[in-house]
Formats: C-alpha cells, sequence, structure tokens
C-alpha cells in the first residue's frame, strides 16, 4: 500500500479474516525466522480467555518487535490487531483489574507504532545514516499509519478510560503521518488529557511532543526524563502485557 503526503488517505481496514488467510506469513522475516508460526499466536488474541488473549500479545511483541526493531511480518501483524479491535472477543475483562483486553491491544498498537515512530526514525537516522529507505519494514509500518488510524479512532470515545487513554496515544503517534494532519488539533485535546491525568511517563512523554510538534505551548509541564529507546511492544511499563494474574 504507497500513500501520497498530505492526502486525506485513510482507508478501510482490511478484514482480518483476509489478512490472516491472504498473507504469505512463512515468507516474511521475524527475528527468530519466518512467520509460519504467527497464524497460530494472532488466533488466540480471539480466545475467550483474556488470559490466552495477553499473552498471545506479549509473544506477538517479541516475534515482530523484537529489541524495539520492525520486521517484514510487522505490518500485516498491526493490521490483524487493528482488524479485531471492534471483535467481541476484545471486550473481554482482564481479571486482575477487570480492564477490557482491547486497551492491551491498543498499547500493543501504540508500542509498535512507536518503533517507527518520527523520532525513531530520526534516531536511527542519526547513528545509521542510510538505514531507511524506501521498501523497508519500518517504512510499510509507517505508511499503514492511516489504515491503523481509522480502525483506532472510534475508541478515543469508549465508555472505558483505559481504552480511551490507549486509543489517544495510539492515535497521537500515527497523526504524525502528513496524511492525518487534519485530525491533529482534536488530538490535542486528548494529549492534554493524558498529560492531566496518565502516570504513564512514556505515555506523558508522547503526548508532550505531540502537542510541542503541533505548537502547542507546554512549558509549564516539567519533563520526564525517561529512555525513548526502552519503550517496545514487551516493556512492562507501557503494554503491561505480563500481569500478575
Amino acid at each position: 500500500m504507497t500513500l501520497t503526503a498530505g492526502a486525506h488517505c485513510e482507508t478501510d481496514v482490511p478484514s482480518y479474516r483476509v489478512v490472516l488467510a491472504e498473507t504469505d506469513w512463512g515468507s516474511l522475516e521475524t527475528p527468530f525466522g519466518n512467520g509460519a508460526c504467527l497464524p497460530g499466536v494472532l488466533a488466540r488474541l480471539l480466545e475467550p480467555d483474556a488470559r490466552a488473549q495477553v499473552a498471545a500479545l506479549s509473544e506477538l511483541g517479541e516475534l515482530v518487535g523484537h529489541q524495539n526493531s520492525v520486521y517484514e511480518a510487522t505490518a500485516p501483524v498491526a493490521t490483524f490487531v487493528a482488524g479485531i479491535l471492534a471483535h467481541p472477543a476484545a471486550a473481554n475483562r482482564r481479571p486482575y483489574r477487570a480492564v477490557p483486553v482491547r486497551a492491551a491491544m491498543l498499547n500493543w498498537l501504540a508500542s509498535t507504532v512507536y518503533d517507527a515512530s518520527d523520532e525513531a526514525v530520526d534516531r536511527i537516522a542519526r547513528y545509521c545514516p542510510g538505514f531507511l529507505v524506501t521498501g523497508t519494514p519500518r517504512a510499510a509500518l509507517r505508511d499503514l499509519r492511516p489504515v491503523l488510524y481509522r480502525a483506532v479512532e472510534p475508541y478515543l470515545r469508549d465508555g472505558d478510560e483505559d481504552v480511551r487513554e490507549a486509543a489517544g496515544l495510539a492515535a497521537l503517534l500515527l497523526a504524525e503521518h502528513p496524511g492525518l494532519a487534519r485530525h491533529r488539533e482534536h488530538l490535542a485535546v486528548h494529549a492534554h488529557h493524558i498529560l492531566d491525568t496518565s502516570n504513564d511517563p512514556h505515555s506523558r512523554r508522547v503526548a508532550r511532543q505531540a502537542l510541542t510538534a503541533w505548537g502547542h505551548d507546554v512549558t509549564p509541564i516539567e519533563p520526564e526524563q525517561d529512555d525513548p529507546s526502552a519503550w517496545g511492544p514487551h516493556s512492562d511499563g507501557h503494554g503491561d502485557l505480563n500481569p500478575p494474574f
């Protein structure tokens, strides 16, 4: 999928069934070989047991986001996760604090997208000039941002606070895409809410950076001191993917 910068380019999210059936998983690179095992892991995201779902998300974090990297399998896996946000299984409640699994899925998407964010790309460009070129897995994930935004956007108005915050965080990162610029003024409200209510330093950092990039004054807010490279799909602080069941 090729998207033109600056266009109103949100497109419908492909059916998760189509993604699962039509992706040649065995041909896709992962940090541990090919992605032949991924359909089985993805299927567990639709289990009725929230424990199995969260364990599958954690496993996916390693299979397609190991050490905050992006692989050939990352974009199709992210498309699948985005496609099941509306599935009834995403409403399953995690037993240890009754939060919908949908919040964990949105946090997974946010942390995965972060690895293709402007900040991540700038950091890689400084240390590995020439590494980011058209056709790379990271470029493919960046091109996918308007599609993922279409899936995430409805949950900015969700009735559950955890889901709303996770959706807001994902949307802020996705809206870095030039084709989503028209959403930024609206998303600034969600960024301010994250700064006002979130205890997570990574979430606050993303919100603060988005507001700064979009011309909002956040100077009264004391910057958090944290390491952006520590945020990944498997990080304890952000995705909360290994809870003490």
